[in-house]
């Protein structure tokens, strides 16, 4: 499908790469969809190995792009939106490419929102869901409501779609039960259990009888083992699981990976309970489009991260790990990581209320700051709302002064300058946005290019 529209977006796809002014994820899609609407679904259809559809509220971009990596591997020829622009544009801009190579597969991670019309428009082969977490609440309502939309999407699935679905998340494997043909995934290695639910816990009432449920493991935010003690709704067995996790903080983790096809040792080189579950969402997802336990241990293993979820750069000769929060479940995991550093640590915290960020930030009393207390060397405060994380850091018992500056680059070079060894800067998306922008002028980033 090479029309006149999509000659039209492409040219402005070029020009937005030429001008170096970004928009390149997202301009050429809205053009391609004011001029022919259906372009999504038409161009979807030149996918001659259909297309794979992901979502989650935490960690899309990540797992879409080890899912990418590992069907890499396998030799797949990948279309996606690696950008990780996942509104509807964004697919669109990625479908540009569609069509080009012989046996190509398209991957695109979905807003949670915009889920149940792209994927209506795409009619994917296989629909992935890896969690839903309470996030920018003046957007996109409660949970429950967002959970009734996926409900209504997954028995629309074309028949012999495959699904792939969170058994620790009961929101997400609920959606599984009338479904014969799912792939669980989970974590089972209790050593990585919490006390208990923690404050920012979601989903805590059975989705069938309202009745709270029963833990006998938390690994992250309300995703663990569960029993609903009134109706008998419980956490499904994960035939895709981390039976060992072995976290090394900064460093990384090392996983036993078990499946069907049998049991593989991963070192994953991102951080974090969180990164497990990405990966784990990954390895269901590619084992179900084929791929063996080599192509997921290779393509896991030689990940490299996205930018802002987990990637570290050197500026002024400090390394800073960007660390993306943007709601009190994702910011627990960085916090729980990062405190597995030794000794005092240097922060830059950037908390922005833009529209894709969500105007609420009171998400931010809900993290579990107070894990930092004792622990900060160091502590500046960025963004269009520094003020109030400055003064969540002082109610979290951090006895630390915090240098308060909204300009994010200014702030982010004095606190480099301000210290020795290694920046660990914790940015919401629209900071992390334009953080990547000043770091593209300066060098030492790539510019998204769709």
């Amino acid at each position: 499908m090479t029309g006149p529209s999509v000659l039209a977006a492409r040219a402005v796809r070029t020009a937005s790469r030429v001008s170096g002014r970004g928009g390149g994820t997202t301009l050429p899609g809205r053009v391609l969809l004011r001029l022919q609407p259906d372009a999504i679904e038409r161009l979807g259809r030149t996918l001659a190995d259909g297309s794979v559809v992901l979502s989650a509220t935490n960690g899309k971009t990540t797992t879409a792009a080890m899912l990418s990596s590992i069907l890499g591997r396998s030799g797949q020829n990948v279309v996606n939106n690696r950008a990780g622009s996942n509104m509807h544009w964004g697919v669109a801009t990625a479908l540009l490419d569609a069509g080009r190579r012989p046996e190509e597969l398209g991957l695109f991670e979905v807003d949670e929102a915009w889920l149940g019309q792209v994927a209506g428009w795409l009619h994917p082969r296989l629909l992935v869901l890896g969690n839903l977490f309470r996030d920018q609440l003046d957007r996109y309502g409660e949970l429950e409501a967002l959970a009734d939309a996926w409900a209504e999407l997954v028995p629309e699935l074309p028949e012999g779609s495959g699904l792939v679905l969170n058994a620790d998340d009961p929101l997400v494997a609920d959606l599984g039960r009338k479904r014969p043909d799912v792939v669980y995934f989970g974590v089972a290695d209790d050593s990585q259990a919490l006390p208990g639910l923690q404050h920012a816990a979601d989903s805590k009432h059975c989705r069938r009888c309202g009745h709270p449920y029963e833990y006998e493991a938390v690994y992250l935010g309300h995703l663990g083992r569960y029993r609903c003690p009134n109706c008998g709704n419980e956490r499904p067995t994960p035939s895709i699981a981390a039976t060992r996790v072995h976290l090394d903080g900064m460093r990384g983790s090392e996983i036993t990976l078990s499946a069907p096809a049998g049991t593989v040792e991963v070192k994953l080189p991102l951080p974090g309970l969180y990164n497990v579950y990405n990966a784990l969402t990954a390895a269901a997802a590619g084992l179900a489009l084929g791929a063996s336990l080599e192509h997921v241990r290779l393509g896991l293993q030689e990940f490299a991260g996205a930018f802002g979820r987990v990637e570290t750069i050197e500026i002024g000769c400090r390394p800073v790990s960007i660390l993306l929060v943007k709601n009190p479940a994702g910011a627990n995991e960085v916090l729980r990581t990062l405190m597995l550093e030794d000794g005092r640590i240097d922060l830059w915290l950037a908390l922005n209320d833009g529209i894709a960020d969500g105007r609420d930030v009171s998400w931010v009393w809900d993290a579990d700051f107070e894990l930092l207390a004792g622990r900060v060397a160091r502590v500046t405060c960025s963004g269009t709302r520094a003020e109030e994380m400055a003064v969540r850091l002082k109610y979290a018992g951090i006895d630390t002064v915090p240098a308060i500056d909204r300009d994010l680059l200014d702030s982010l070079d004095a606190a480099v300058a301000g210290g020795s060894g290694p920046l660990y800067a914790l940015p919401t998306y629209t900071a992390l946005l334009e953080l990547r922008e000043g770091l593209a002028r300066r060098g030492l980033a790539e510019r998204w290019s769709g």
